[in-house]
């Protein structure tokens, strides 16, 4: 570990100057000597730390945005080589280099802090071994050491022997208590900062090598915390513990408001806008409005909550525009829903179903329409023209009627063709 904290010296300095200046500022307010002045420097030190890695962290949100967009082609590079994994690899790779995307680059934050934690435990390390370094000159040394974090000297290690820690005014048992502690509380927040993270706002419809990648990270971190917490003195407890919490709370709060495109989380976030819009009849955010624009832009092309999301407003009377604003609109009545079907509600005729006819009524019906094209007249038994009547030898002949339809059985009669009758002898 000296190796590795010689590689990041060039940072001590800067590290061990910044503990100092707010050592400074909450020593006038706790004692120069105490736990809170010391421990509330190292917090502070984290803070601008992560502050200052905020633009990192934006850069971050735009590649998994980039990953996001990629997932269809993922999804048909999985289902083309289903049977050859090595193959998907290879093309999934090759996607990657095309696009220009980078499935590590959630590591980006914890690679970056990096060098501040080893500088950070360089300058604890040397306080321990009574050793000054950088800005912290004797005086300072001798007050890091009798500073006490709930009965826990600053600069001691669960590993440290009884003698160590009673030379610095504290027992055994409390300092292993206390490391203890924080090294579960520390691996605890690392594991539900990954697991919120697979569990809420990851597309579960499609299955990649980054997702598989980010289910291991969430049982190798925690384990890693808990196997090298036990040689990290407490001010790197603290430290790390810190910026822990810090990422959890971060990532809850963009897991809230700028969701992944198919996950729970934006089914739930979708559902809070809805009702927004629904209530004021307006997209107040920019951010909310950034994202309906996305959604309009899809097209067809939208998830199972953004349909839901776009139908809802349609039902409500409302229109997502282009630009991300909602208007009124008076003809969503008559829109039609993401699948097609026409979207009913109160205000919309409805459609009457036609009546059942009767099989007479059907057969009338059918003649009626076979005759169509013929002029309708309406003529009675009476008034039926002489030359119109069929004669006898038409009869004696078998021939049909014209107009080519069945005529109707009289009363008293068999339905269906009859035998002619014989003509009568004059």
């Amino acid at each position: 570990m000296d190796t590795i904290a010689s590689l990041f010296s060039f940072i001590t300095t800067p590290v061990s100057w910044v503990i100092v200046q707010f050592h400074s500022v909450y020593g006038a307010l706790f004692g120069p000597d105490t736990g809170w002045a010391w421990g509330l420097s190292i917090v502070s030190l984290v803070i601008l730390i992560r502050i200052c890695l905020i633009p990192l962290f934006v850069k971050q949100i735009k590649a998994t945005r980039a990953m996001q967009t990629l997932q269809p082609e993922m999804k048909k590079i999985q289902e083309r080589y289903k049977n050859d994994k090595q193959r998907q690899s290879e093309e999934m790779m090759k996607l990657y280099k095309e696009t220009g995307t980078n499935p590590l680059s959630s590591c980006l934050p914890i690679l970056a802090q990096s060098p501040f934690f080893f500088a950070l435990y360089h300058v604890l390390n040397s306080i321990a071994s009574n050793d000054t370094i950088g800005v912290i000159n004797t005086s300072l040394l001798e007050s890091a050491q009798k500073a006490h974090i709930v009965g826990a000297p600053l600069a001691v290690k669960f590993t440290d022997s009884a003698s160590k820690v009673e030379a610095l005014g504290a027992s055994l048992t409390d300092v292993r208590v206390v490391t203890a502690i924080m090294i579960i509380l520390m691996s605890a927040s690392q594991f539900f900062t990954q697991r919120q993270l697979m569990t809420k706002n990851i597309d579960t419809t499609v299955k990649t090598p980054f997702m598989q990648q980010q289910k291991m990270l969430m049982y190798v971190f925690p384990v890693m915390f808990a196997v090298f917490g036990i040689n990290f003195p407490v001010g790197v407890l603290v430290y790390w513990l810190t910026t822990n919490v810090w990422t959890m709370g971060q990532q809850m709060y963009v897991i809230r408001n700028n969701p992944t495109p198919g996950s729970k989380a934006q089914a739930s976030y979708l559902e809070r806008l809805h009702k927004y819009v629904a209530q004021h009849h307006k997209v107040s955010k920019r951010r909310d409005r950034a994202i309906v624009k996305a959604i309009v832009a899809k097209g067809r092309d939208r998830n199972e909550f953004e349909r839901k999301f776009i139908n809802g407003l349609t039902k409500a009377g409302l229109a997502a525009q282009a630009d991300g604003t909602v208007i009124k609109s008076d003809t969503a009545a008559a829109a039609e829903a993401e699948d097609g079907t026409p979207i009913t509600t109160a205000g919309a005729p409805k459609r009457q179903q036609p009546k059942r006819q009767s099989k007479s009524q059907r057969q009338h019906g059918g003649a009626k329409a076979a005759g169509e094209d013929e002029p309708k007249t309406s003529l009675t038994k009476s008034d039926e023209p002489e030359d119109a009547k069929p004669s006898a030898a038409a009869k004696k002949g078998g021939a049909k009627p014209a107009g080519g339809t069945r005529s109707k059985a009289q009363s008293g009669q068999r339905k269906g063709p009859q035998r002619p009758k014989s003509p009568s002898k004059k």
